[in-house]
């Protein structure tokens, strides 16, 4: 979802809209080490379908929290990287790890 395309209540929501989902935050959070190719995260990505990766990567480059660089050979050769808008975000996704490992022990 592109961060213009609709209005937001709260700083909050703005952040969960860009983050949210299913799929976006493992994304961020595999791309904290340096640069993934496509068939990279189709691997590491456990559960997500081509459509949804295309998708998920699309949104994410849109909000300016991945940059996305094509090199022109055959085969296609596309890598994905953090931005240092998608740098920031890495201490709290690693605090949500954090609390996520806590709570899955207590189950």
């Amino acid at each position: 979802m592109n961060k213009n395309s609709r209005k937001y209540y709260c700083p909050v929501d703005y952040a969960f809209q860009r983050i949210g989902g299913k799929y976006k935050g493992r994304i961020l959070w595999y791309l904290k080490d340096g640069i993934l190719r496509y068939g990279e995260l189709k691997r590491i990505v456990e559960g997500i379908t081509p459509k949804m990766l295309t998708q998920t990567l699309k949104e994410l480059e849109a909000d300016e929290l991945i940059s996305r660089k094509v090199y022109l050979e055959v085969p296609p050769k596309v890598e994905y990287n953090l931005t240092v808008t998608g740098q920031e975000l890495i201490p709290f996704i690693n605090q949500m790890r954090i609390w996520g490992e806590k709570q899955m022990s207590l189950n």
